[in-house]
C-alpha cells in the first residue's frame, strides 16, 4: 500500500538533490503538496527525457513523483514542469513567511501552492494565468490555500503594487517593465528568458529554442542578475513574447554565448552596447557588475 506522505517526502529530497541545492522550506513545500491534485483526472501522460511520452494506464500516483513532465494540454505543449528545475528556481526566489509574491503563468496551480506554503498564512500570492481553462482549474485546485488569489489575465499587466518576489513560469523575450518597477528593494524576480526556435513549425513553436533562467535582485544600485541554468520553457504570448526583431536579436545573443556572465539589467540601456550581452532600445543585460553585487563570475 502506498504511503502518500512518505512518497512525497522521498520525492522532495530527491528533487532538491537533483537541483543541487539544500533548502528545508522548499523541501517541505514539495513534500506537502500532492502533485496529482493539480493534473486533472487520471490516467495521466508523462514526458520522460529519455523515452518520450508515456501514457499511464491507471491512477497510481507513483510515476508522478519522479523528475518528469506531466501533460496538461498536449496540443499547446503545456505541461506541469520539471520538479527539480522548479526546486532550483524556488530556492533562488528566496521566499520567506509573510512575503507578497506574484506568480506569472500559474498553470493549474501546483507551484502556486508551493509558493503559498512558503509565504505562510501571513503572506499572500497573486497567481496570474492567461489561459481561461487553466485559470479555472487553478481556482478550484487552490481552494485549500486562502492566501492565494487567482487572476485570469496578462502577466505583463501585473503586479498592481509592490511585491517582494515575482516567479515567472514561461519563457519571456521582453520582460515586463511593471515587474521591475514594482519589485521591492531586496526583492527577487526569477524568470526564463527565451524565444521560440527560428522558423519553428508545429509543436516546436511553443517552446523556447534557447533559454536561460535568470535571478534578478533589486538592490540600492539597480538590478543584479545571475544566470541559474539553461532551460526550455513554453513561450510567452502577447507583449512578453517580444517583437520579431527583438526575438531575432535575442536569438543572436544566445547563439553568440556568454549569458552565464550577465551581471545586471539596465533600463534605460547604456548608450553603447559594447558591455552588453544583449542590448535593445528599451533595456539591456550587461556584463557590468553593480557596486553592491558580491557574486563572482561562474
Amino acid at each position: 500500500m502506498i504511503d502518500p506522505s512518505a512518497l512525497r517526502c522521498n520525492y522532495a529530497a530527491r528533487m532538491l538533490s537533483i537541483a543541487g541545492v539544500a533548502d528545508a522550506a522548499v523541501e517541505r513545500a514539495l513534500a506537502h503538496v500532492p502533485r496529482e491534485d493539480f493534473l486533472g483526472p487520471p490516467p495521466w501522460t508523462i514526458l520522460d527525457q529519455t523515452v518520450g511520452a508515456i501514457a499511464l494506464t491507471d491512477a497510481d500516483p507513483r510515476p508522478l513523483y519522479e523528475d518528469v513532465l506531466v501533460v496538461l494540454d498536449r496540443a499547446r505543449g503545456l505541461n506541469n514542469g520539471s520538479p527539480s528545475l522548479h526546486a532550483l528556481m524556488l530556492h533562488h526566489l528566496d521566499v520567506h513567511s509573510g512575503d507578497r509574491v506574484l506568480h506569472v503563468g500559474a498553470g493549474a496551480g501546483y507551484y502556486t501552492a508551493m509558493l503559498a506554503e512558503l509565504v505562510g498564512t501571513q503572506g499572500s500570492v497573486i497567481a496570474i494565468e492567461y489561459d481561461p481553462d487553466l485559470a479555472k482549474a487553478a481556482r478550484a485546485n487552490l481552494r485549500p490555500w486562502p492566501n492565494v488569489t487567482v487572476v485570469e489575465g496578462d502577466g505583463a499587466d501585473w503586479p498592481d503594487g509592490p511585491v517582494e518576489h515575482i516567479y515567472v513560469n514561461f519563457a519571456v523575450a521582453d520582460p515586463a517593465a511593471r515587474w521591475i518597477d514594482n519589485l521591492s528593494v531586496g526583492g527577487t524576480l526569477v524568470f526564463p528568458l527565451g524565444t521560440p526556435p527560428t522558423h519553428a513549425r508545429g509543436d516546436a513553436r511553443w517552446h523556447s529554442g534557447h533559454g536561460s533562467v535568470l535571478a534578478c535582485t533589486h538592490t540600492a544600485s539597480g538590478i543584479v542578475v545571475r544566470h541559474l541554468t539553461h532551460c526550455a520553457f513554453v513561450c510567452a504570448e502577447g507583449s512578453l513574447a517580444g517583437t520579431p526583431a527583438l526575438q531575432e536579436a535575442l536569438d543572436r545573443a544566445f547563439l553568440h554565448g556568454g549569458v552565464e556572465f550577465v551581471r545586471s539589467y539596465r533600463r534605460p540601456p547604456p548608450p553603447s552596447p559594447e558591455r552588453c550581452w544583449f542590448w535593445s532600445p528599451a533595456w539591456a543585460l550587461s556584463y557590468d557588475t553593480l557596486s553592491c553585487d558580491t557574486h563572482g563570475a561562474p
